[in-house]
C-alpha cells in the first residue's frame, strides 16, 4: 500500500512538472536537498517494487485470469 501511495505522489509530481513546470521537491528545499532526494529514491523504488509484484496482486493479470 505504501508503494502504491508513493507511486501516486510521483505521478502527481510529474503532472505538475508537465503542466506548470513546478516540482513538488521545491517544498522540501529543491533537488539539492537530502530529503527531496530520499523522496525521489523512495518513489523510484516503489515503482520497481510494483512492477515486480504487480502480477501476483492484480486480479486481471493474476494466474488463471483471461481478459479476452
Amino acid at each position: 500500500m505504501v508503494a502504491f501511495l508513493l507511486l501516486i505522489i510521483g505521478g502527481l509530481n510529474w503532472l505538475l512538472v508537465g503542466l506548470f513546470s513546478w516540482d513538488v521537491g521545491v517544498l522540501f528545499g529543491g533537488m539539492g536537498a537530502t530529503i527531496s532526494k530520499v523522496i525521489y529514491v523512495l518513489v523510484g523504488l516503489s515503482a520497481i517494487y510494483e512492477l515486480i509484484t504487480h502480477k501476483g496482486c492484480c486480479k486481471m493479470c493474476g494466474t488463471g485470469s483471461s481478459t479476452m
